[in-house]
């Protein structure tokens, strides 16, 4: 990889990568979406429904990796997790409760409590799905 290549990868470690967003608090998915952004990544979403995520993972885009809220104006998350987990695609939650309120089937994936930091969340989310 040449010098340059390099340099541009750790300036914009998410280049290249379409990360879907779903949160239903306005301010802090434009927070995630910014702090994504600014590390390269391409946005599905944010969005703040769950229909309106399950449109974004049939509208035939290659979704690279999510942040899902666990709910979504009450409602559980896990039919879009589900999905994506289906396509291998990791994922992350993220929540205001403890993991005691994930459902078992859900224990292994990650979960960042709220109030989340924008910038770590990006951060650690280049960390989960950088590739060697």
């Amino acid at each position: 990889m040449s010098e340059t290549a390099v340099r541009l990868r750790d300036r914009a470690p998410l280049a290249g990568r379409r990360i879907l967003v779903v949160e239903d608090e306005y301010f802090l998915a434009d927070d995630m979406s910014a702090a994504l952004r600014a590390l390269g990544a391409d946005i599905a979403g944010p969005v703040g429904e769950i229909g309106d995520a399950l449109g974004v993972l049939n509208d035939g885009g290659i979704i690279d990796a999510a942040v899902l809220d666990v709910n979504i104006h009450e409602q559980p998350i896990y039919p879009v997790a589900r999905e994506l987990l289906a396509r291998s695609v990791p994922i992350v939650f993220t929540s205001g409760f403890d993991k005691v309120v994930i459902n078992r089937e859900f224990e292994h994936v990650p979960l960042w409590e709220k109030p989340i930091d924008p910038v770590a969340m990006a951060r650690g989310l280049v960390r989960m799905i950088a590739k060697p």
